[in-house]
């Protein structure tokens, strides 16, 4: 008798450190079908028994994660049974949430993973005598910040200074919430802040992007020439000189060496060259952080692979992605770009407004990112479906970002 492997939808937020790299990743993740939509203490349970014991097992974390750190909610029950873990614990961070059940055979699960070597995080953590057995086998403690302001949040820290334990504040949404996070001593943080533009409203849109955006759009067009495609990238010295070396590289794997771009279409093909020139194009964008390449790269892949199903080309959602979080990469007004870029209307109408079919796609790509599943019409796609993607979206993000 055969068994099919349960189905788990999975996502990912980013963690950063005090310089804005990428520290590690949250491990979003829940069990799919068709009573996933409400997360109970059952539905958790199961979610995260899947997780760990099917779904990154077969999958292979480093599919969602990369090189990262992982960090992974556990459930009480989950602890306390004899699932293991598979993963080496360099890979993994553990965490617990602040309101769970704390008695002697918690203790002693999570004393158990600790001495194995595993580390441990507290979630959603407010100080209390209570949980001191917890913070004493912790080493980092995430704060949300929401939950108290500036003076209780100050009090609480210097309270877990006591302890010999890393801070990690979530949920910052703001400049403002950051900087104080900065002062307090925090070393991690996490929230949509870091996805969100700092925009100067009068900011001028530097004529170099505005090259690279005018490429970029033409490369889309389904009509375009091979001989246009070639005279695009030669225009620009540093574009094709790095299209060239990427083409080279080892990590392409051509057995012949290209020596001309007319040469790199005839062995890639249009689709191939056209997606390498735009990324390298984007990647081109000066004081680019990385998370956001890489989030745009997710949602650009994401974008295309469902773009069909809502009557539009596999270039226009690919475009639609990849331009999305554009006025964030440069701090410049979306439609105020909008005005600049040679783009058609229905691509502008989804950046700008999320209006139009391509502006609900985006929006559905947008949600899963998030982690904000039950905003998501099931009717139209299954979030299993959506994950699947997700996940070979953030797969090919990791082995693009090699070679950019």
């Amino acid at each position: 008798m055969s068994t099919t492997a349960p189905s788990v939808i999975i996502g990912r937020q980013p963690i950063y450190d005090r310089d804005m790299n990428v520290y590690a990743y949250e491990l979003l993740f829940r069990a799919g079908g068709e009573n996933a939509s409400g997360v109970t203490a059952e539905n958790a349970d199961m979610a995260t028994s899947r997780v760990i014991n099917h779904a990154f097992m077969e999958l292979g974390i480093e599919r969602v994660i990369g090189e990262h750190i992982g960090f992974i909610n556990l459930t009480r029950s989950f602890l306390l049974s004899d699932d293991p873990i598979p993963f080496t614990q360099e890979k993994i961070v553990l965490e617990v949430l602040e309101d769970i059940e704390i008695d002697q055979p918690l203790l002693d699960a999570v004393k158990k993973l600790v001495y194995q070597g595993y580390v441990l995080a507290l979630d959603d953590f407010i100080y209390n005598e209570k949980l001191a057995p917890l913070v004493k086998m912790a080493k980092i403690i995430k704060v949300d910040i929401l939950d108290v302001d500036a003076e209780e949040l100050t009090k609480h820290v210097n309270e877990l200074k006591r302890y010999p334990v890393r801070l990690l504040a979530e949920k910052i949404e703001t400049r403002e919430q950051f900087n104080l996070c900065m002062q307090l001593g925090f070393e991690l943080f996490q929230g949509y802040y870091f996805c969100r533009p700092s925009i100067i409203k009068d900011k001028p849109v530097p004529e170099n992007h505005l090259k690279l955006f005018k490429i970029i759009e033409k490369l889309q067009d389904p009509d375009v020439e091979f001989s246009e495609i070639e005279r695009l990238i030669m225009q620009e010295v540093g574009l094709s000189y790095k299209l060239l070396r990427l083409l080279n590289s080892a990590a392409m794997g051509l057995r012949r060496k290209v020596d001309s771009i007319q040469q790199g279409l005839i062995i890639l093909g249009l689709k191939a060259i056209r997606t390498w020139t735009t990324l390298i194009a984007l990647n081109a964008i000066e004081s680019v952080p990385p998370e956001l390449m890489t989030n745009a790269l997710i949602r650009a892949k994401m974008c295309e692979r469902l773009a069909p199903n809502y009557g539009f080309s596999e270039q226009t959602g690919f475009l639609t992605g990849m331009f999305s979080n554009i006025d964030v990469m440069i701090g410049i007004p979306m439609d105020k770009l909008m005005n600049s870029l040679p783009l058609n209307g229905e691509l502008k109408l989804a950046l700008t407004q999320r209006g139009g079919p391509l502006g609900q796609l985006l929006d559905i790509v947008i949600a899963y990112e998030q982690g904000q599943w039950d905003n998501i019409n099931t009717q139209e796609i299954s979030l299993e479906t959506l994950s699947d993607i997700y996940v070979e979206a953030t797969e090919w993000t990791i082995q693009t970002k090699t070679v950019l």
